[in-house]
């Protein structure tokens, strides 16, 4: 089977000029906002930067845009099949993630991330468009939504507003999971919205 035709480099650089264009900034004000360094935009647009999840997030949240516009996606077909090794890591300060498949129905979108959590570390976003689902698949891991705390385990789930600032720490061992980014199309960032937490799972900490 053949490798992606696109590496993440070369698609964030295309979608990026694309969307700052949209929303007509100049390198300098994106740079301003985003607290992205002018070089290191220019250098991200032209594919020779070296994207991480932060800056990745950042840009998202700045130019109020689901994190997989940015990544881009492929058409799904009758049966889609996505292997681990083929797929390029997007790697922060504690979480690696692959981009495995976005799901349309209508209005709705669903962005399918296979997430590992590396060993005692922990991954901090300022929020970003859409509604976060995250199953916990091998692992203890612990998530903070502006101060509410959880820690799950395998089998257990959590939901909530993306736009808030979170967290995922992995509790020891490394930790596996199924994160979910659900949001409508053309949806942009509203930071002031309620925060919503949501927990199914019988062993989540108080």
């Amino acid at each position: 089977m053949s490798v992606p035709e696109a590496s993440i480099r070369e698609m964030l650089a295309a979608n990026l000029k694309r969307v700052r264009a949209q929303r007509g900034l100049s390198l300098s004000e994106l740079a301003r906002r985003s607290g992205i360094g002018k070089a290191t935009l220019s250098q991200l647009e032209s594919g020779s930067g070296n994207p991480t999840i932060e800056t990745v997030f950042s840009l998202s949240r700045v130019l109020e845009v689901p994190i997989a516009d940015l990544l881009d996606s492929q058409p799904p077909g009758e049966l889609t099949v996505v292997r681990a090794a083929q797929v390029e890591v997007l790697s922060g300060a504690g979480v690696d993630l692959r981009a495995l498949r976005r799901i349309t129905s209508g209005d709705a979108v669903v962005d399918v991330y296979d997430q590992l959590v590396r060993a005692d570390c922990r991954q901090d976003s300022l929020g970003h468009v859409g509604t976060e689902h995250t199953v916990v698949q091998a692992g203890r891991l612990r998530v903070e939504v502006d101060g509410h705390r959880v820690e799950l385990g395998p089998g257990d789930y959590v939901g909530f507003n993306a736009a808030r600032p979170h967290s995922y720490t992995a509790l020891g061992a490394a930790v596996r999971s199924v994160l979910l980014l659900q949001y409508q199309k053309g949806q942009r960032l509203h930071p002031a919205a309620p925060h919503d937490l949501t927990v199914d799972s019988p062993s989540v900490a108080p």
